[in-house]
Formats: C-alpha cells, structure tokens, sequence
C-alpha cells in the first residue's frame, strides 16, 4: 500500500485525540505502515499501540491524556474509584494510578500507572465522562461513593460523602439512589448516610 493512500485511510482517526493500532488495522493500515509514519513525523507514538495524528488536538485537560491511555488498553474498563472521585471533584487527592474497574473474569495484563479492580457489577451506575474528544466509561458519582466505602479507607469514602452533600445543579448527588446501591451491592452506609443528613 502506498503511504499516502493509507494515510488517506486514517483521516477519521487523525484529528481523535488518539486511535489505536487496533482501529488502524480494522481500515486497512498495519502496524509497520504506522511506523513509517511516525518517522515522517505525520503520527505520534504516545504509547504501546497508540498514536495521534500530528495535528491532533491534546485532551483539554491534559492531566488525564494517561488515562486515556489506559483505557484504550484495558479492555471494556470502566473509570472507578479514586480516579473517579477526582475527575468528579469529590477527593483533593490527586491519584497515583489510574483506578480502572474490570469483570471477575478479564484477563488483564499489569501496566504501572493502573490499579485494576475486579468487579462482579459493571454495569450498575456506568455511565460515560468526556475528556477533550474522548468520551470514557465511568460509574456516576452515588456507585462511586458507595465503591469508596467498599474498597477505599472510611475516611476517604465519608470525606467524598460529605462535599458530594454541599454540590448543587448538575453535580448535586441523589440520596436514594445511593441508598438502592448501597443495598444492592451490601454495602451498610445508612447510619453515614442519616448522620450526614440531619
């Protein structure tokens, strides 16, 4: 294949703020052809078998370009966790990793900036975040609270509880719908959440 036809080939997936060598493949572009372009300074390399075009735009909040990143790797991974509690400004920690849930039974390779936590319900509170132009899986705020006192320390969980309590508008948290979370996964929350409350 000529370099410029396959380039021609990329065009959707140039101006994404990244693309795998996976989406490069599926229109025809091998991975050697993805090299050469690297060299001709038309793609960036910013990771194992992912690129961005050299015009690209950067994710606007370029904190989270690596966790981007991990999640193009981690396959069918949702946002959880202490990285969720930051992107939903419920923590004033500043994750070390990026914390990923995945199912029981994926199998997962280990990568250094990312905490896998295997989980039985994905799908109870997912929603989506957009980052820059990428849209990312991530469980709403209540499944994040409860997460937290599941499997992050009490003072975490009660600390996002509580500036979660002070949000209004959009970010404002629904009280009952934490309560059927909590049920649904057993987690025992309702003396935290009566004492908050009040």
């Amino acid at each position: 294949m000529k370099p410029k036809n396959a380039l021609n080939k990329l065009k959707p997936l140039l101006h994404a703020s990244s693309f795998t060598s996976e989406e490069a493949r599926l229109r025809g572009v091998s991975s050697s052809t993805l090299a050469y372009y690297v060299k001709q300074h038309e793609l960036t390399r910013i990771g194992h078998g992912i690129y961005r075009g050299a015009n690209a735009p950067v994710a606007d909040d370029f904190r989270w370009e690596d966790l981007i990143e991990a999640m193009q790797r981690v396959k069918e991974g949702v946002i959880c966790l202490t990285s969720a509690l930051s992107l939903y400004h419920l923590t004033e920690e500043m994750p070390s990793q990026h914390w990923i849930a995945i199912r029981n039974e994926t199998v997962h390779r280990a990568m250094p900036s990312t905490k896998v936590v295997r989980m039985r319900n994905l799908t109870l509170g997912k929603t989506s975040i957009k980052i820059g132009n990428v849209t990312l899986p991530i469980f709403d705020r209540e499944r994040t609270i409860v997460d937290a006192f599941r499997y992050l320390g009490r003072e975490t969980a009660l600390k996002a509880l509580k500036i979660a309590l002070t949000k209004k508008g959009a970010e404002k948290v629904d009280i009952e719908k934490i309560r059927q979370y909590a049920k649904k996964l057993r987690i025992k929350i309702e003396p935290f959440l009566i004492a908050m409350t009040l």
